[in-house]
């Protein structure tokens, strides 16, 4: 059970297309948002929508794949693992937390 230790799966529509980088050592990232929406009823009955938006970053073959395939707008499932980290510059501390994806899997269907 240790890989269920720090592990993220959604399911959701991507909020930008993918940007890619290349390093001076090889490695290729990819970042991308998605957005997950909850639909429920509070107490009074009404219907509430509440989307939650998550910073995903892909790396080698995955972020190739992410590159090359994903859109704005597409239906995707993925798998990865939290992190969180945290950078300084000359405007001070910043924090980010991201899910790095392992997996993705396009559910859109191709257009006909």
């Amino acid at each position: 059970m240790t890989s269920l230790k720090n592990s993220v799966q959604l399911i959701g529509r991507l909020g930008n297309d993918p940007e890619t980088a290349t390093y001076e050592n090889g490695k290729t990232r990819t970042r991308f948002s998605l957005a997950t929406s909850e639909i429920y009823r509070n107490n009074k009955g009404e219907k509430v929508e509440e989307t939650q938006w998550h910073n995903i970053v892909a790396w080698g073959k995955t972020a190739k794949i992410a590159e090359n395939y994903l859109k704005k707008g597409k239906e995707v499932a993925l798998e990865g693992k939290l992190t969180s980290r945290m950078w300084e510059d000359d405007k001070g501390k910043h924090y980010i937390t991201e899910i790095v994806a392992n997996q993705i899997l396009i559910l859109d269907k191709k257009p006909q």
